[in-house]
């Protein structure tokens, strides 16, 4: 009667066992997911790495082929060109964006013109040369699409930066030895974004101490605004401001005024 009683005390449970099972089942489970999402990650970093270099490689060779005879095989500048190494992505995807490169012929700067490549090249060509070193990288579609922007901060910005070359209404205008700051009228949020921060051509660069992300975004609205809406004055006359509205006046309102006057003189007469 003794044994008997001390085996039913030593017996294990039946749920015990259950319990053994369901545990070690878990943490199989849990070993397996956390192998396969760390495997996974690796294999889509590499797969991106991978991705890159090939837009790298892509680019390297673009570069070779069209801008190497002015900028050198490795971007080191030449006398014919300056050199790209940290000029940075931004920089390549507005020249090159805009078709002021590759320059048609040498000038006093680089004309706009449609651009000779499609945007997966001017990708892969940005990439590249930001390969080479350190710079400006594309901004974000949140900085550019001129929607989340204040348009009065950016038209404040706009007259106190970049209305005494680009006129107040963005129209553009002269400067010196055949130079000319460029419309801006048709030119899209990112290069006006990236024009900011890398200064192409005459343009001095707004980096982020010069204006913040958030005001570069603010200019870029007030930009957009002005693009979306025409004149409310009417006949804007290229936006040029006084000297073309004042030479309007002096030749036609001032021509109706001798025509009149020759009218009724010869009809007193």
């Amino acid at each position: 009667m003794f044994n008997r009683t001390k085996s039913k005390k030593g017996r294990r449970s039946p749920m015990a066992t259950v319990s053994l099972i369901v545990v070690g089942l878990m943490t199989t489970g849990g070993a397996y997911a956390l192998f396969s999402s760390t495997a996974n990650a690796d294999d889509s970093t590499s797969t991106v790495a991978a991705s890159s270099q090939s837009q790298v490689n892509e680019g390297e060779k673009l570069f070779a082929s069209n801008c190497a005879t002015c900028h050198g095989l490795s971007a080191q500048g030449t006398s014919e060109g300056p050199s790209l190494i940290g000029v940075g992505a931004a920089s390549v995807d507005f020249q090159v964006g805009t078709g002021r490169m590759p320059m048609a012929a040498q000038g006093p700067q680089a004309e706009e013109k449609p651009a000779q490549f499609t945007d997966e090249q001017v990708d892969a060509l940005a990439e590249y040369v930001a390969s080479l070193g350190p710079g400006p990288s594309v901004p974000s579609t949140e900085l550019t699409d001129g929607e989340k922007g204040d348009a009065a901060e950016g038209a404040e910005l706009f007259r106190i930066n970049c209305a005494m070359c680009h006129n107040v209404a963005g129209a553009g205008g002269a400067l010196t030895e055949g130079k000319y700051a460029p419309s801006l009228e048709t030119v899209s949020g990112k290069h006006i974004y990236e024009a900011m921060l890398t200064g192409p051509q005459n343009m001095p660069v707004f980096n982020d101490l010069n204006l913040t992300p958030e005001q570069k975004a603010d200019i870029i609205t007030y930009l957009k605004y002005v693009q979306d809406n025409k004149s409310p004055g009417g006949f804007a006359l290229g936006s040029l401001g006084p000297v073309a509205e004042g030479l309007f006046i002096w030749i036609f309102g001032l021509g109706a005024v001798v025509a009149m006057t020759v009218w009724l003189t010869a009809k007193s007469n």
